[in-house]
């Protein structure tokens, strides 16, 4: 056993596991701007406390020991790395964690094609089965400025409400899990759906664009209850990880 698991709880440890692993998830499928955006979880039992990946590390570094707990106030508590958290990182996770218990893990990207979406003034359009997915779910918030300012966290809160996906305009994509693996299934469709409506706009081809009861009707097929690839995704990426990169778990 390593010194910070010897820290924590059983739930805290794989917790941490499973949020090492979106990490390096995301730097496999090249979701990542280098040491910035962020992936953040609920501390389970602690519900004032939540980890984030340490500044200065690179998604393909971060490993379960290595992500830092902080509390709401952004006071860091466990940091083996010594590194503290970035504070645009923590007024962006920091206001959702604080306001939106349902939301145990929150996911925020600087992806080319989640921003070239987030810059069209249509936001997600309905051209693609994964972007059905998300119909009458995606809340949109106007770019301030890098997320310094404390004020800003009230206009995110406002403008995201009770959704679980938003698109900051300028800027990025974000959304909410009610766990690890919701959250990094949520993103990886989101994230297809800006990469097929670049790529579907830079054809030049007239656009086919579903109907909203089309969309509507598809939304409701992945909510419906007991989907069994909401049990099934998440398994298979840990096996593929434990393939090519064991010592995320570490």
């Amino acid at each position: 056993m390593n010194t910070i698991q010897s820290q924590v709880s059983e739930a805290e440890w794989q917790t941490r596991k499973d949020l090492a692993a979106a990490y390096q998830l995301a730097a496999l499928h090249r979701w990542t701007d280098h040491i910035y955006t962020h992936i953040s979880a609920r501390v389970p039992g602690e519900n004032n406390h939540f980890l984030l990946n340490a500044y200065g590390l690179m998604f393909d570094e971060v490993t379960a020991s290595n992500l830092v707990k902080v509390d709401l106030e952004g006071k860091v508590l466990l940091d083996a790395t010594g590194l503290g958290i970035n504070l645009a990182g923590f007024v962006i996770h920091g206001a959702i964690h604080a306001h939106r218990h349902d939301a145990f893990c929150v996911m925020h990207t600087h992806t080319q094609a989640g921003i070239a979406v987030s810059a069209q003034k249509r936001g997600l359009r309905m051209l693609s089965q994964h972007a059905m997915r998300f119909h009458d779910k995606v809340a949109y918030h106007d770019y301030e400025g890098v997320v310094l300012d404390m004020d800003e966290r009230e206009h995110i809160l406002h403008n995201i409400g009770t959704r679980n996906v938003m698109i900051l305009r300028n800027h990025g994509l974000l959304v909410c899990g009610e766990s690890v693996p919701d959250a990094f299934d949520q993103m990886y469709y989101l994230e297809r759906a800006c990469q097929i409506q670049i790529a579907a706009q830079s054809s030049g081809e007239e656009l086919i664009e579903c109907s909203d009861a089309v969309a509507a009707r598809v939304a409701a097929q992945f909510d419906r209850p007991g989907r069994p690839s909401k049990d099934k995704h998440w398994p298979p990426l840990l096996r593929m990880l434990e393939r090519v990169k064991p010592e995320y778990q570490s």
